[in-house]
């Protein structure tokens, strides 16, 4: 199995109403994606409870079968309308940590 964690930094610019429903909005679409991209197995998206002390704004945690369904899911057409509709307009920082379990 596989882990994939991304953290997103989202625009300064937005207004904190606009914050809010933009982690709702990626919130409901990645966690949406279970079940419908081979593979996934599970995804949380953290979007409250941010301390102070963090650097970033929404934590993705999925789990994946293997690296090969890593590889698919990123260019699944579901995940990647979701990437293109919900988070990529919205961030300026993503990082990233896939390692397997």
């Amino acid at each position: 199995m596989v882990k994939h964690i991304i953290l997103w930094t989202l625009n300064p610019e937005l207004s904190e109403e606009e914050k809010m429903a933009v982690k709702a909005g990626m919130k409901e679409g990645l966690e949406g994606l279970v079940g419908k991209v081979p593979g996934l197995i599970d995804a949380k998206v953290h979007i409250d409870g941010r301390l102070a002390s963090s650097n970033a704004d929404v934590m993705l945690d999925s789990t994946l079968e293997s690296p090969e369904a890593l590889k698919n899911y990123a260019v699944h057409p579901d995940h990647v309308a979701v990437a293109d509709g919900k988070v990529r307009p919205y961030t300026v920082q993503r990082s990233c940590l896939d390692f397997e379990i």
